[in-house]
């Protein structure tokens, strides 16, 4: 097997469980790892066809491996009401949903995406401004 490991469309090198997936951070791969009875020093290259195996359908799959519902980035889905873990393109797809979803029933939130404004509550007088600068005009 090559140094470089292609899981989930992103290629890997040295240590296995810095995933630069999205949507896999340290602690989901550390889980995933030890469900898979995998040594955490093993790098990306050292590991066996089977053991790569094992690690996708770990991931694909979090919920048949006992992984708890608290630990996924998906929990209660809005269309089917499911706990999972999205990743990489499909966690793009999920958030360009969501956005659009709350656009289109007009919640504040969605409008604050569309105006481009601060969406959590943050103070807007003085910090944030982006855009369009005005200049000031002398009096004649």
């Amino acid at each position: 097997m090559s140094a470089l490991l292609a899981i989930v469309g992103m290629n890997l090198s040295n240590v296995l469980f810095v995933f630069p997936t999205q949507g896999v951070g340290r602690r989901y791969a550390h889980v995933v790892l030890r469900k898979a009875d995998i040594d955490l020093s093993k790098r990306a290259g050292e590991l066996t066809d089977d053991e790569v195996e094992r690690v996708v359908t770990i991931m694909q799959n979090p919920r048949q491996y006992k992984i708890p519902d608290w630990f996924l980035n998906r929990q209660k889905d809005v269309k089917d009401g499911k706990y999972s873990q999205v990743l990489a393109n499909g966690l793009d797809n999920k958030l360009r949903e969501d956005l659009e979803r709350l656009k289109k029933i007009r919640a504040h939130r969605g409008l604050r995406h569309f105006w481009g404004l601060r969406v959590r509550g943050q103070h807007t007088k003085t910090t944030g401004r982006r855009g369009r600068t005005v200049g000031v005009s002398k009096k004649k």
